[in-house]
């Protein structure tokens, strides 16, 4: 309810309304419900468009939320899209002097033993702030620092996911199979580890060790002396971020190529090393000087198994040959789909959906409308939702867009082919084989000592367990065979006195009085 009160007080149930397709006496039934409520919602920022200011009156979660779907336009529609997409860095800043307290008491020691300037924040978002500074050194870093009580807020907020996940679970069987508790319990992981700022610094190292060899792609520098839980300092980015198009036109970028080169690093990144920046909107990627694409933000990572991404890779190179049926058999042999399910059925919807898409101009495919039918093929096909793969889909869909927004007739498949082929090549091919015999060859050098002794113990285990087995069931004690009967004949008894109680309370017509409690939840 307190959703639906500050949508209604801050006017963006009627954008919302208009994007679910929501029309008629239904809209209606929707307004007459939450105009008697609509003082107890939260008002927000009145100097933000109606969608983002309802989103941040709500808490830091709803804002994740929007910064997703401010990166796809064509499922929220470019109104809403443009709306939203004033969360991804452009949220009121909470005050400067507590900011300066904050980044003294994480550091132990006043400012100035650290910075020679902090200026005010440039950029502020659900769960943290920027602000520009120069150190003692006379470097420029950008320094990161917790919004005051992000930790509160987020509780609040999950805990009301958690109650409509467990509402939709009770109260609408068809959504078990999506798994909405754990979804938010992966959601919660996710953005408990996004508020501990020093395993944001170590993401951003290990993300730039293994993006150090990528042309016109880099990370900030680290400055660990100066981070903390609640605060984290890198080294400063000057240049427009990529949400600004104009800016990137000015400066004579060749959009498309920027576009396909960040899709690829992504996919690259993902099933190269299982290890990929899970929160690559605009207001994370910058233009250096140098024209290089600078990422930052790395509270938000994905990670996935070997296995995994041979799954992932398998899937993505069916659309790509139009090859449905080994994409049915590579969701099959995963375990996404029951095995009770058809093959050529499942890869006939798999057909359904890539035909339309594969190979069409950006302009010419409707996401919102792909995006219906995946979820009709999933609960026609009982298939549940993959907690390990939420991140990646989550991501793959907000790269897309930014790709979109750069290039409006960007091409997914095209642009994802050349990596997913090279991967199936240096993977499943004879180079992947040989890779794989290694692999098992080093496991069987680190545990090869320990297998005898694990024989043995095997061995002694099955011996045991047929013993036991073979030896007749034990005859109980007389002592506690007489117990045990006593304590029969007293249950016995009770029950039968209990019973003609009743009975006789029966057929003389008594009644006792009737009392009943009642507890308002």
């Amino acid at each position: 309810m307190r959703v639906a009160a500050t949508l209604r007080r801050t006017r963006a149930l009627g954008p919302v309304l208009d994007v679910m397709e929501i029309h008629g006496w239904r809209r209606g039934l929707v307004y007459a419900v939450t105009t008697p409520v609509w003082i107890f919602g939260k008002s927000g920022d009145p100097s933000l468009p109606p969608v983002s200011r309802a989103a941040s009156a709500l808490g830091p979660s709803y804002v994740k939320f929007g910064q997703v779907l401010s990166t796809r336009p064509d499922v929220a529609g470019k109104a809403l899209a443009a709306d939203l997409r004033r969360l991804q860095d452009k949220l009121p800043p909470f005050d400067n002097a507590a900011a300066r307290r904050e980044i003294a008491a994480q550091l132990g020691a006043p400012l100035e033993r650290f910075f020679l300037r902090l200026d005010p924040p440039v950029a502020a978002a659900s769960i943290a702030q920027v602000h520009p500074a120069v150190t003692k050194t006379g470097e420029k870093v950008a320094v990161k620092v917790l919004r005051p009580g992000v930790e509160r807020a987020f509780a609040r907020d999950i805990q009301a996911f958690y109650f409509i996940a467990g509402f939709l679970e009770t109260f609408r069987r068809k959504s078990r199979r999506l798994k909405p508790r754990t979804v938010v319990q992966h959601f919660e992981g996710v953005v408990t580890r996004e508020m501990d700022l020093r395993l944001e610094a170590a993401a951003g190292s290990e993300y730039g060790e293994n993006t150090k060899g990528e042309a016109g792609f880099r990370t900030p520098e680290i400055h660990w002396h100066l981070t903390a839980k609640r605060v984290l300092t890198t080294s400063w980015i000057e240049g427009p971020g990529l949400g600004d198009v104009a800016a990137l036109e000015a400066r004579d970028v060749d959009l498309p190529a920027m576009a396909l080169r960040l899709v690829r690093l992504f996919l690259r990144t993902a099933l190269r090393d299982g290890y990929f920046h899970a929160d690559m909107h605009q207001g994370n990627l910058k233009l250096a000087s140098d024209g290089a694409v600078v990422a930052f933000d790395f509270g938000i990572m994905g990670r996935i198994d070997a296995t995994t991404r041979r799954t992932y890779a398998e899937i993505l190179y069916s659309y790509l040959t139009r090859d449905y049926r080994r994409g049915a058999r590579a969701h099959f042999d995963a375990g996404y789909v029951d095995r009770s399910h058809n093959l050529d059925h499942f890869a006939q919807a798999l057909r359904s959906i890539g035909e339309p898409i594969v190979g069409q101009r950006a302009d010419e495919i409707s996401m919102a409308r792909v995006l219906q039918q995946l979820f009709d093929v999933t609960e026609q096909f009982g298939m549940e939702t993959r907690p390990e793969l939420i991140l990646l889909q989550r991501t793959m869909v907000v790269v897309e867009g930014v790709a979109r927004s750069l290039d409006p007739n960007f091409d997914m498949w095209e642009a994802a082919r050349p990596e997913v082929e090279r991967w199936m090549r240096e993977n499943l091919g004879p180079r992947g084989v040989g890779k794989r015999l290694y692999e098992t060859a080093d496991t069987l050098r680190r545990v090869g000592p320990r297998l005898p002794e694990l024989a043995e113990t095997l061995v002694e285990v099955l011996e045991d367990w047929s013993e036991r087995r073979k030896a007749p069931p034990p005859t109980p004690p007389r002592s506690r065979f007489w117990l045990g009967a006593l304590c029969g004949v007293a249950l016995a008894a009770l029950l039968l006195g209990g019973g003609l109680a009743i009975g006789v309370a029966l057929k003389g017509g008594l009644a006792a009085p009737a009392t009943s409690t009642a507890t308002d939840q």
